[in-house]
């Protein structure tokens, strides 16, 4: 195949042929892994931003108009709610993540989205507004400059010039923490961990890796995604270094072959040793065939490989060994200027037959 139909081919799929399993490298276990009960919250309230230069919400948004008038009144000005233009200010939606162990006076990102029809956010400061969680206490107050990263101007024209979003900003450190989520590891007697990809195999390398770590029988699984440690007595009162010891414990996760396929963009996502069992397809002016002794043809322009050929011919035959791989079919079809279309057709049709050993997933 010559470079050009290669070059145009390449566009089209996405290919991504993972390492087989026993070339697979151990990770640690704190990267597959996470801890019951430590995780982190999200926080969310509404909030103006004012100074902005004619960019604010209209007289459309009447929930803006009433939380400015409900702010001025708090601060002892009393102004009728009629005469008060909001042009100059936004309502917008503020939320945050509170991450686990963070303490009383320690600061957060914040992330501001207008709810009106206000036309962009730049210059404008965040006026001070509590961060509630789903129990609706505050957890966190938000306030300061907007950052964008962009911006937007009219040219004098009929045409804006526009860098980015600008609806929508974000305040580093922007909100001071007021209250704590209480978590705490100490005198804990019991830690358990979840899997974020459940599998038997994985969980039985962890529970080995940390029984041979701890020298006893201190994990216990109590399903392919949970498993339980008890605390050895020698780290009775250090929680933190026996969680550090068993975050970095490396073991080889294991997984079920897959096949990904995203019809929209042509995109698949596929082991590279997934078996193909015999069988024959038979597509458009394509023919593929995997048995034994295949009599293999000898065409004048081929693409050969220890266990595979084609040729590309107006009746193109590709032919493989009985055992072959995803990789050497992919291979084989790529040879001949199979599109992607085809092949998610190819491999939908050979999943139907019974003659994929893999999950074929479609998204």
């Amino acid at each position: 195949m010559n470079l050009s139909r290669l070059l145009a081919l390449l566009p089209m799929l996405t290919l991504l042929l993972l390492a087989p399993a026993d070339e697979a490298q151990a990770v640690r276990l704190k990267d597959v892994a996470t801890v019951k009960g430590i995780r982190a919250n999200q926080l969310v309230g509404y909030g103006l931003v004012v100074g902005l230069d004619g960019t604010g919400d209209g007289n459309k948004s009447p929930f803006t108009n009433q939380a400015l008038v409900n702010m001025l009144e708090n601060m002892g000005v009393h102004v009728d709610k009629n005469e008060v233009k909001v042009k100059n200010v936004a309502g917008v939606m503020v939320t945050a993540t509170l991450p686990p162990f963070v303490k009383n006076g320690q600061t957060i990102d914040i992330t501001l989205s207008t709810l009106g029809d206000a036309k962009s956010l730049q210059g404008g400061t965040l006026i001070a507004t509590p961060l509630k969680g789903l129990d609706g206490n505050v957890y966190a107050i938000g306030q300061g400059p907007v950052s964008i990263g962009g911006f937007q101007f009219d040219t004098g024209t009929k045409e804006k010039t526009q860098q980015n979003h600008v609806t929508v900003g974000r305040i580093p450190d922007g909100a001071t923490v007021e209250r704590e989520v209480p978590v705490s590891l100490e005198n804990t007697g019991e830690v358990v961990l979840h899997l974020n990809s459940p599998d038997f195999t994985t969980m039985s390398r962890a529970v080995n890796a940390i029984d041979t770590l701890l020298e006893g029988e201190y994990a216990k699984a109590k399903d392919s995604a949970t498993v339980s440690i008890t605390v050895p007595e020698k780290f009775a009162g250090s929680e933190v270094s026996f969680m550090a010891a068993i975050e970095n414990l490396e073991i080889d996760p294991d997984s079920a072959a897959r096949i990904i396929i995203d019809e929209r963009t042509g995109t698949i996502v596929m082991g590279k040793d997934v078996k193909i069992k015999e069988l024959a397809v038979s597509h458009g002016n394509l023919s593929v065939q995997v048995a034994g002794n295949v009599a293999k043809p000898k065409p004048s322009s081929s693409v050969n490989n220890s266990n595979t050929i084609a040729r590309d011919k107006e009746n193109k035959l590709v032919a493989l060994d009985p055992g072959v791989t995803l990789g050497d079919l992919v291979s084989a079809l790529n040879a001949i200027g199979v599109t992607p279309r085809d092949l998610i057709a190819i491999l939908q049709s050979i999943k139907a037959a019974g003659a994929l050993d893999a999950a074929l997933e479609i998204i």
